[in-house]
């Protein structure tokens, strides 16, 4: 089992970047598909982007496409997402999550099984 934890969240301004992290326990990172996703008030949990075991593939949501950037440093444990030209509409907890070993990356949120307790990412107007 992997446990996650994020980082990096904050308050920023429109326009702003910043960039979050999500530090993975264990030895075996690098057999993990791994996703982000988000939560505003009330909304529904979707994904922001997802990204295969070895960083080869990735996916990113059409509202965030072209401003933010999944990547990943399996030597170091570490799923990152960069998020640029941000807007008050990615105001969210954002959370990283796992599928388990071996998988593929997944758009669903439901095919994830290990996920961080969040980090909220406020934009300001």
């Amino acid at each position: 089992q992997v446990q996650l934890v994020e980082s990096g969240g904050g308050l920023v301004q429109a326009g702003g970047s910043l960039r979050l992290s999500c530090a993975a326990s264990g030895r075996t990172f690098g057999n993990y598909a791994m996703g982000w996703f988000r939560q505003a008030p009330e909304k529904e949990r979707d994904i922001v982007a997802g990204i295969s075991r070895n960083g080869g593939n990735t996916y990113y949501a059409d509202s965030v496409k072209g401003r933010f950037t999944i990547s990943r440093d399996n030597a170091k444990n570490t799923v990152y997402l960069q998020m640029d030209s941000l807007k008050p509409e990615d105001t969210a907890v954002y959370y990283c999550a796992a599928r388990r070993p071996g998988l593929v990356m997944s758009i669903t949120v439901d095919e994830y099984n290990y996920w961080g307790q969040g980090t909220q990412v406020t934009v300001s107007s």
